[in-house]
């Protein structure tokens, strides 16, 4: 019986680890040539780079609208505009702010009603490499007929080739398995129901 339960054991060790070496595998460690045009671009806030990223794919005409998804409440779109060196009048015509969403269920929320508002049938997605996997889950699950184009953001100073080595960026990945693996069991959950 304990033989059994050894077995058992290591089986899920081996398992676990397989889907973490996986899930690192499935992360892009170059960014894309040229990225198509959509309807909308959203990027899920988190720094800086990311939003300099998808307000130059809007300055660039990859969209027609850009949402910037989880800004603090007291944060305002001049602000935004003078710490990412971007005009105003971009703001003015092309940016909604979503203040509401404070984690990544809430940011795919918010991005589903923003594209059924503006009848979007593409949209961009701008994160964090790490993170993109667990936000296309969560954007794939409420939004079945948009076309999801993701465009990962590689944060400078974050190695996701050579992962292993450093030890932060390995607690980061592993926290990201997680919180990934724990989002596909309660999507698959869901979508039983």
């Amino acid at each position: 019986m304990i033989l059994f339960v050894v077995g058992v054991l290591f089986a899920c060790l081996v398992a676990l680890g397989t889907s973490f070496f996986s899930f690192v595998a499935t992360l892009n460690t170059a960014p894309m040539d040229e990225l198509r045009s959509a309807d909308g671009i959203v990027v899920f806030t988190g720094g800086r780079e990311r939003i300099t990223n998808s307000l130059s794919l809007l300055a660039e005409g990859k969209a027609k609208r850009l949402l910037i998804s989880g800004v603090h409440p007291e944060t305002t779109a001049e602000q935004i505009s003078r710490l990412t060196e971007r005009k105003m009048a971009l703001f003015q015509c092309c940016v909604d702010l979503d203040r509401r969403a404070r984690d990544t269920i809430g940011n795919a929320a918010e991005t589903a009603a923003w594209a059924h508002k503006n009848e979007f049938k593409s949209i961009v997605v701008v994160t964090s490499a790490y993170h993109m996997p667990r936000a296309l889950t969560e954007l794939q699950a409420l939004l079945p007929d948009v076309e999801i184009i993701p465009n990962p953001v590689f944060h400078e100073g974050l190695d996701l080739r050579h992962w292993y080595l450093e030890g932060e960026t390995t607690k980061l990945l592993l926290r990201e398995f997680v919180k990934y693996t724990l989002v596909r069991v309660r999507v698959s959950w869901n979508a039983l129901l």
